[in-house]
């Protein structure tokens, strides 16, 4: 396949000008002209992914090169595009002020056709190997991210399924304490907090119980009230867990490990000072282990353990109020009124598998956006899009959509999916409906699903096409069901399923 030629803005108020420079580059480059600044502007804004260099004149009608320059500033689009100014005007002022603004190179006229056609082919392939770099590097920290963001997923279930919790415990603490996080920042600037926090201390939240992983069995999974000997040795996973971080050899200076230590020593203190370990009161405790603090007990509460049933979620809201549970910051109490009413829907949607991609968000956004790190951010552009585009898709499917990964087991329903067959967006294998008056038709539901998954398809990378009926408004109905199963190369010699991906369609 033939590769894309690059393609270079001219702007020049004069046609000739303009005419002369496209002869001279059109037999490598593609070329567009605009014949003043406004013009520029707006093909700039149209094809700011596609321009590969801009020819910029200094003296033009409308918008001279130096206020196209200025704006270009403004919009980021000097660190993605390269600007050579061209002019006659060549005085020493106006030529600083150009490189001040970001041009890359200034030729001044006349000039020489093969020193054109050199620092143009020379600036075009700079940039390019600097996108590839900045690409490269970008996706390093995703990838980075990701792995740090699911191994500490993955350590904070296993101290979960340890302690007999459902697994999801980590995740919701993760999503009350972003929700409690953003609706504090729209109250208040007291605690100095900035976006580029919350994806950190989100993170450092999945570590609040990481000390349990100290405590014996006996106590930790006891059915019964603690004695106060047994209450002591709980409490201690605070303190465990706070001089496990402190004997990390390293990171000791890095955000993450500064609030983890804060949540994982001070979750249990109270705002009265009547908490544990160290009777820290108002905000002597740090706002991140606050904000955990008031999401764990919530979740403890809405959650059936091996010692309680579950409370509504107006009955825990009841009982916050009541301080039945702990004294908290009146302010978080504020906040968390104000989530209320979306925090089931938010636990009940909750996207485990997206949590890195919001770590990734943070971390690129502030290099982004810090001028110290004037990295290329198409690549951070074209993700985000990618992600609005699968969206789009899946809401104008005539259909449901599920798909199934082996490695972690998660089950992920499309919105419409979720509706009709009664079922949770995310479903991790160890889920069970709860026995209401729809229970048994929607368990029905997914263990259709489930034997779906469990057939084998000949061949290995073709879709096949299966009849179920499935139970939607509480009637049987006929559905036309079409898998695709992904299968990769394994260490054994047969290969090895890790994804289902799975259409159904009611049959009219």
């Amino acid at each position: 396949m033939e590769e894309k030629r690059p393609l270079i803005l001219v702007v020049d108020d004069v046609a000739m000008n303009r005419a002369l420079l496209s002869d001279i580059l059109s037999d490598k480059y593609d070329i567009i002209e605009a014949e003043n600044g406004n013009e520029a502007l707006m093909l700039l804004r149209e094809k700011t992914s596609e321009i590969s260099l801009v020819l910029l004149d200094m003296v033009m009608p409308e918008k001279d090169g130096m206020e196209v320059l200025d704006i270009m500033n403004k919009n980021g689009w000097i660190n993605e595009i390269p600007v050579i100014m061209i002019s006659a005007e060549t005085a020493h002022t106006l030529v600083e002020g150009a490189y001040t603004l970001g041009v890359t190179d200034f030729i001044g006229r006349p000039f020489d056709e093969m020193v054109l056609k050199n620092r143009v082919n020379n600036t075009i392939r700079l940039y390019k190997k600097q996108k590839s770099l900045s690409d490269l590097v970008l996706n390093q920290i995703y990838e980075k991210t990701r792995n740090n963001s699911m191994m500490v997923t993955m350590l904070s279930h296993i101290v979960e399924f340890r302690n007999g919790e459902s697994g999801m415990h980590v995740l919701h603490i993760n999503t009350i304490t972003e929700m409690l996080l953003r609706e504090l920042m729209r109250r208040t600037n007291k605690y100095n907090i900035s976006k580029n926090d919350i994806g950190v201390i989100c993170t450092a939240s999945s570590m609040h119980d990481i000390g349990k992983i100290t405590i014996p069995d006996e106590i930790l999974n006891k059915p019964g009230k603690l004695t106060p000997e047994e209450f002591n040795i709980m409490k201690g996973h605070t303190i465990n867990c706070a001089q496990m971080l402190n004997a990390v050899p390293i990171g000791k200076d890095e955000r993450l490990m500064k609030y983890a230590y804060e949540i994982c020593r001070w979750h249990h203190e109270r705002f009265d000072g009547r908490g544990y370990p160290d009777g820290l009161k108002g905000d002597e405790i740090p706002i991140a282990a606050q904000i955990v603090s008031i999401a764990d007990v919530y979740d403890a509460l809405t959650s059936e353990r091996c010692y309680k049933r579950a409370f509504t979620h107006e009955k825990a809201l009841e009982m916050i109020h009541n301080n039945e549970c702990g004294v908290f910051n009146p302010i978080l109490i504020e906040c968390f009124d104000a989530i209320a009413d979306k925090l089931i829907t938010a636990l009940q949607t909750f996207d485990w598998s997206k949590q890195a991609d919001k770590d990734f968000f943070y971390i690129a956004d502030a290099m982004m956006n810090n001028p110290k790190h004037p990295i290329y951010n198409q690549a951070f552009r074209q993700f985000i899009n990618e992600r609005k585009k699968s969206h789009f898709f899946e809401s104008t499917i005539d259909g449901m959509l599920f798909e199934y990964s082996y490695t972690p087991r998660v089950m992920k329903l499309s919105s419409k999916a979720s509706k009709m067959l009664g079922l949770p967006r995310t479903i991790i294998d160890d889920y069970k409906p709860s026995l209401d008056t729809q229970g048994d038709a929607v368990a029905e539901n997914l263990e259709k699903i489930k034997k779906i998954l469990q057939r084998k398809s000949t061949p290995k990378d073709k879709p096949f096409l299966l009849k179920q009926a499935f139970n939607i408004d509480g009637k049987s109905t006929p559905c036309n069901v079409k898998v695709l199963q992904i299968w990769a190369k394994s260490q054994n010699k047969d290969p090895e399923l890790t994804s289902v991906y799975g259409h159904i369609d009611v049959v009219k």
